[in-house]
């Protein structure tokens, strides 16, 4: 029994451990499911990036002389597109 009335007086002291702890540990939790969804942005801002860059590799390597050929045309087709926009008004 001595044993005993001695941890009583350590009581509030324990529970007021116990309480810090536990509020540690959810705000831990939370910053881990924070941390999982960043990195889920992360990985899939990756993922876009990358398949541009693919696309852009690809139309460099692919087709390199009928790009110019391509932004000539669409040069041309824009003087075109301006001066029906002017006889529409």
């Amino acid at each position: 029994m001595g044993e005993l009335a001695m941890l009583v007086p350590l009581a509030p002291f324990l529970m007021v451990c116990f309480i810090v702890w536990t509020k540690h540990q959810r705000k831990m939790a939370e910053m881990q499911l924070r941390v999982g969804s960043d990195e889920a942005r992360t990985s899939e801002a990756f993922a876009r990036l990358e398949e541009r860059v693919r696309v852009l590799e690809r139309i460099v390597t692919d087709r390199g002389s009928d790009l110019a050929a391509q932004i000539e045309a669409l040069r041309d087709e824009a003087p075109r597109l301006e001066t029906r926009e002017r006889e529409q008004k």
